[in-house]
């Protein structure tokens, strides 16, 4: 033990406690609640194991064609990377991976849609320094229920978080591909 100001302290509480290093301090916790943001919250295999009960379908392609590609680029603002997708599916249950950039880099996220609705959303892999909040059940459990309308918005809303706002879009748009995507695999539907 350590004395500080006339009373035993633990040497830990006395570097904090004397200002000069107090800097340092705050750097270290910064440094370490982003590198706890950042990170692989599950591995794509156990989503998919996990959304299958373990009873696994095979992986299956889905290529864009022309028409898949322009809607796509409608929903995501962009041309979309991909010319074929990986899926799997059993019945009228799918699940997707997909990505899409927040502000600089992508995020990783798993679908789950059955009956043409979400059924359920995960973060899966986060590698922005801001928005990790995306990640938890307050913000994913909004999906749950939501499906495609019309004009290919989601037909209930999704409420974003403060300084979260491109992490909430990049999160938005992949369940609306999802969506899309469930319709494409599914024969297409012709209201969506």
């Amino acid at each position: 033990m350590l004395v500080y100001n006339g009373e035993k302290v633990s040497p830990f509480f006395a570097f904090v406690i004397d200002m000069k290093y107090a800097w340092i301090f705050l750097l270290w916790i910064g440094l370490s609640a982003l590198a706890l943001a950042r990170g692989t919250y599950m591995a794509p295999t156990d989503f998919v194991k996990q959304a299958f009960n373990g009873n696994v379908p095979s992986a299956q392609l889905l290529f864009l064609g022309a028409q898949a590609r322009t809607q796509l680029a409608a929903i995501l603002a962009h041309e979309p990377k991909a010319k074929r997708l990986r899926y799997w599916q059993t019945g009228d249950k799918s699940v997707w991976i997909l990505e899409e950039v927040g502000k600089t880099k992508s995020i990783t996220a798993g679908f789950v849609i059955n009956d043409g609705k979400i059924e359920k959303v995960q973060v899966l892999i986060f590698r922005e320094s801001r928005g990790w909040e995306i990640r938890y059940p307050f913000f994913t459990n909004q999906f749950v229920g939501a499906a495609l309308k019309a004009n290919h918005k989601l037909d209930q809303t999704v409420d974003g978080i403060s300084g979260a706002t491109l992490s909430t879009r990049a999160m938005t748009k992949m369940g609306r591909v999802a969506l899309y995507l469930h319709h494409q695999v599914m024969g297409g539907c012709d209201d969506c």
